[in-house]
């Protein structure tokens, strides 16, 4: 057996596999003798089939697959021996050509050659947050608290700052929903006018147009679809069954254990400390997944490098389930081609900078996991060989591993990028973050 290579251009090349009958006939004839001897024709005891009968029946059959597959054991070898970094796999150039009645075949296959090209990750700039919880949030989530643990107190008529439980209905939309929301929730002027000095046992009128600032809440509220909560112009009625209002928690110390455990918290200080430490912390892993994104984005966008397209189309319309039309493959390929880029660049500056996630860095992974979820259930030092049992388990599980991988390896490119790429750090609070990321 003997492989050429003919590079078309920089991205495609053609292998030519020249096969000989000394190459297959011997796995031809060891197939067809097994064949022969597990045989069961009518006539013939079993063993006895004449080799001419078995290979009249089986002979091109077993030819194709036998040579179909040193076909594919050369090509695996030759990109392996040759360091070939293709893209996809080889394509038959010339299958509908071979004469299987002949001796000896060349087969053509297409290759498709991943591009060369350097990564610059110190390119563009790109913006880090810091998200810092501001006064204004530290306050609003004090009041929250206060809420969260203060008392009810029941009342008979609705005032600033009640909270109101009752039904609406509405024959228009099929609502009839059971809620309890604050005046504060009221965004619509009239509406809260309406509702103010309505008495328990009032049924109130209210426009749903312009009631809520954020439509959603008529899905919250009233329990339309979400298709029917956008724009909803209809008349509800609020028939109030209970008013209260609430009176806010002190800030003390039997507030600040209930929330904290004994003595952590001893301050309205401390416990704005506390929720700033807290709040931050989750903006962080917010603020991460948004420099994890728009740094991928920029490398993509400033990494130029060609692809073999005509040959990835002819790729994506023979390997699917389905083979596709000429359009529908050039359509999935526009559609895939980003995340291919970005595969591209990723499988580089993995090898490169030596981002590969360890066997013994997935085990140490899953132990801290484990020493976690063993702390919340208040088993802070768990044994040794209790933690490597339970890794060990979940090591034998190939989704666990891969999701775990998966995380580490994300970790390592973030770490990677948080210390090799160009980056601007804004602080900003979380309103202001949501505005500017996601606008």
């Amino acid at each position: 057996m003997n492989i050429t290579k003919k590079d078309i251009d920089k991205l495609n090349a053609v292998l030519t596999v020249e096969v000989s009958k000394d190459d297959y006939s011997g796995k031809v004839e060891k197939v067809l003798n097994d064949y022969r001897k597990n045989a069961n024709i009518p006539g013939f005891r079993k063993g006895h089939v004449p080799m001419g009968m078995v290979k009249k029946q089986y002979g091109k059959a077993v030819l194709v697959e036998e040579v179909n597959k040193l076909l594919q054991d050369a090509l695996h070898k030759f990109l392996n021996e040759e360091k070939l970094d293709v893209l996809g796999n080889p394509l038959p150039k010339n299958e509908a050509e071979i004469n299987w009645d002949a001796d000896d075949y060349s087969f053509e296959f297409e290759l498709g050659l991943a591009p060369k090209f350097e990564v610059d990750v110190k390119g563009k700039e790109v913006v880090h947050y810091k998200i810092i919880a501001d006064d204004e949030m530290l306050n609003n989530q004090v009041k929250t608290i206060r809420k969260q643990y203060g008392k009810l107190i029941s009342k008979k008529e609705v005032e600033k700052g009640d909270e109101i439980t009752g039904t609406f209905t509405s024959t228009e939309k099929d609502i009839e929903k059971k809620t309890t929301l604050s005046t504060e929730e009221i965004a619509g002027k009239k509406q809260l006018e309406s509702l103010l000095g309505a008495k328990v046992g009032d049924t109130v009128i209210l426009k749903t147009k312009g009631m809520f600032a954020d439509d959603h809440d008529n899905q919250k509220y009233l329990g339309v679809s979400h298709d029917d909560a956008h724009g909803l112009d209809i008349e509800v009625s609020f028939k109030i069954e209970e008013v209260n209002k609430r009176e806010m928690a002190e800030l003390n110390q039997e507030l600040f254990d209930k929330l904290f455990g004994e003595g952590v918290v001893t301050s309205e200080a401390e416990l704005k400390a506390k929720i700033k430490e807290d709040a931050e912390g989750q903006f962080a892993q917010q603020s991460d997944q948004k420099l994890l994104n728009d740094v991928v984005e920029s490398l993509i966008e400033n990494t130029k490098f060609d692809l073999p397209k005509k040959f990835l189309q002819r790729w994506i319309a023979m390997t699917g389930e389905k083979r596709l039309s000429e359009e529908d493959a050039k359509a999935e390929y526009e559609r895939s081609e980003k995340g291919l880029r970005y595969q591209l660049i990723e499988g580089k500056l993995r090898a490169e900078n030596n981002l590969q996630v360890t066997f013994e860095e997935l085990k140490d992974h899953s132990k801290n996991m484990i020493k976690a979820q063993m702390a919340q259930f208040g088993q802070t030092d768990p044994k040794e060989e209790e933690l490597e049992s339970i890794a060990a388990r979940i090591l034998s599980n190939k989704e666990e591993v891969e999701r775990l991988s998966e995380q580490l390896n994300t970790a390592k490119l973030l770490n990677f990028f948080k210390e090799n790429a160009k980056l601007k750090t804004k602080e900003v609070t979380y309103d202001k973050f949501i505005k500017e990321a996601y606008a």
